[in-house]
């Protein structure tokens, strides 16, 4: 039940700091941006993983203490990933949107990281969000260097 609350949570809440406006459609971006259209399929996709991974690392986990740890890395994972949006999108600040996403690729690292002595699957069903968050970071440093100061 908690990966599914998380996963609700995390994409309406992500969806509604996400306001795809005239002020981000007039922002230069580089050529190897992903279209627009990929974006929601790819984040659908992403958490439907980390649903599965966190089902299966639950299941998997050798004691109450590694469930634990798995709920506050996935719980602090939702903040960074909420806080990112609203700092790109609602704030239109992308310069501080970019030092928090350190934080959020750690968060990706560590829910990536934290089940794989026991759960190895749980880890490789990461794998695609921490690829996605890495290409948003890029995009989001080449997108302040392109349009800042902000």
């Amino acid at each position: 039940m908690f990966a599914v609350v998380w996963g609700v949570v995390v994409a309406i809440g992500g969806a509604w700091a996400t306001e795809i406006g005239e002020w981000y459609k007039n922002l230069k971006q580089p050529a190897w941006k992903p279209p627009d259209w990929l974006f929601g399929p790819m984040w659908t996709t992403i958490f439907i993983c980390a649903g599965i991974a966190f089902v299966k690392a639950y299941d998997r986990a050798p004691d109450d203490e590694a469930i634990l740890i798995l709920v506050i890395l996935f719980i602090i994972n939702g903040l960074f990933n909420l806080i990112w949006s609203f700092l790109y999108f609602r704030m239109r600040r992308p310069d501080w949107a970019l030092i928090e996403a350190i934080g959020l690729w750690l968060s990706v690292l560590a829910i990536m990281i934290a089940p794989l002595s026991y759960s190895p699957i749980s880890s490789w069903l990461i794998a695609p969000y921490l690829i996605w968050v890495s290409i948003a970071m890029c995009l989001n440093w080449t997108n302040v260097k392109a349009n800042g100061p902000f």
